[in-house]
């Protein structure tokens, strides 16, 4: 990059920072209040100080990602879960205007902000791979109480609007993050190689089903960035992606971009251990878990290939070439379930 070019994130961050400042104003607690990026990724998210120094987040949602009636779903489930469970997660403010999501006009462009409650804590870290193996023990759990509060509430939640989670929307014909196919590095020999992973994967699913016990409202990106561990307390936040979806997809979700890892397996034993505490899970659905895996590898080239933030930037084309190792090994017949 020349000495004379703009990176467009500097841009956008710009203009973000002025959204932002125009949508505190709707909370008369916030006058002259501060804000300041935390962090852009399919959302721009803000830290906002008050006068008194009090926190609060704020988020900027993508633009035509969601219709505000689906974001007020969202926000609809979040006060079920702190009403309902003992799940901690950061609330919405409702605005002067009694809205929880302040919608804000800028460069002929609506955008959807929502302000929330700050939770102290800090996000796992995925290079100490003790604590994060026994963390996930305690997520396999709260992943449980999240998967019953969504069973017991199945009729009450089926009226949200909110997206489903299925092969279409993640792989197939109309997929929420683009095609996989439009991901870094494609060559014809790795699409190849995708495309029979993909087929694999639909199959075991219309085998799998979408039974109640197995398919409802799900977190969808319970991943570390979106946990918060403080005074020994697991904290869930964004929930953005929520919609229907598979229960094992939340698992897999759980384990975004470190897939590859040599802990996984040791991850997964941690999170089923937590999670068989709380709530029964079969010897067939578990044997499906490296589907889920597999759907969400996918999925995230996918976003890779058609966003562009720090993280996309960071990960970059050798998140494809890694998944040639993974999609291989997907592949291996399982003696079990592919001969069904």
């Amino acid at each position: 990059m020349s000495i004379l070019s703009v990176d467009p994130l500097d841009k956008l961050y710009k203009k973000f920072h002025t959204i932002a400042n125009l949508a505190v104003r709707n909370f008369p607690f916030l006058s002259q209040a501060e804000v300041s990026l935390l962090n852009y990724s399919e959302n721009a998210t803000f830290l906002v100080r008050n006068m008194t120094g009090a926190k609060y987040v704020l988020r900027i949602s993508r633009p035509y990602y969601h219709t505000k009636a689906e974001l007020e779903s969202e926000l609809a489930w979040i006060q079920s879960i702190s009403d309902h469970t003992l799940i901690k997660t950061a609330l919405p403010f409702i605005g002067s205007n009694r809205e929880f999501v302040q919608v804000v006009e800028f460069e002929n462009i609506i955008y959807n902000c929502t302000l929330f409650t700050y939770l102290e804590g800090q996000a796992p870290d995925e290079d100490q791979e003790d604590q994060l193996i026994q963390l996930f023990e305690v997520l396999g759990e709260l992943t449980a109480r999240l998967h019953i509060h969504s069973m017991d509430n199945h009729t009450r939640f089926q009226r949200l609007q909110r997206m489903d989670w299925n092969y279409d929307s993640i792989l197939g014909i109309d997929p929420k993050w683009g095609r996989w196919q439009d991901g870094l590095v494609m060559t014809t020999e790795r699409i190849q190689l995708f495309e029979r992973a993909a087929e694999k994967i639909w199959n075991r699913l219309e085998r799998f089903g979408k039974s109640p016990s197995r398919y409802g409202l799900i977190h969808s990106d319970l991943r570390s960035a979106n946990l918060l561990v403080h005074n020994d307390q697991l904290q869930v936040i964004d929930f953005d992606d929520c919609g229907f979806g598979w229960y094992l997809f939340d698992l897999a979700a759980s384990l975004s971009f470190i897939e590859d890892k040599p802990y996984v397996p040791k991850l997964i034993a941690s999170w089923l251990t937590g999670y068989r505490k709380v709530r029964e899970l079969s010897q067939e659905e578990e044997l499906e878990i490296p589907t889920f895996i597999m759907m969400r590898r996918l999925q995230l080239i996918a976003w890779i290939g058609s966003r562009d933030n720090e993280t996309t930037r960071e990960l970059g084309s050798n998140f494809t070439i890694q998944t040639d190792k993974l999609a291989r090994k997907y592949l291996v017949p399982d003696t079990i379930m592919d001969h069904k």
